[in-house]
């Protein structure tokens, strides 16, 4: 994996705040811990991105004709059965 060199300005108390997750043994160093915030600020882009699309073909589906009775009974099943 190519790497690429960044600098960056925080804040004492930022970097008092990377430096004990450091000294916590969380993180082996400043570069771990902001890999990790990327990969995670990442992730949760993903799933947001994910949830969207769920909410935009809902909300594109229209009406349903179902009962909520029905509807759920429809997704206990799902959940249950997979």
């Amino acid at each position: 994996m190519a790497t690429v060199r960044k600098t960056i300005t925080l804040s004492a108390s930022q970097d008092a705040w990377i430096k004990s997750r450091i000294a916590d043994g969380e993180f082996t160093n400043d570069s771990e811990y902001i890999r990790d915030l990327v990969k995670r600020d990442q992730s949760q882009q993903d799933r947001l991105a994910t949830l969207r699309a769920a909410i935009a073909e809902g909300l594109d589906s229209g009406t349903s004709d179902q009962s909520l009775d029905d509807i759920w009974t429809a997704a206990e099943d799902r959940a249950t059965n997979g």
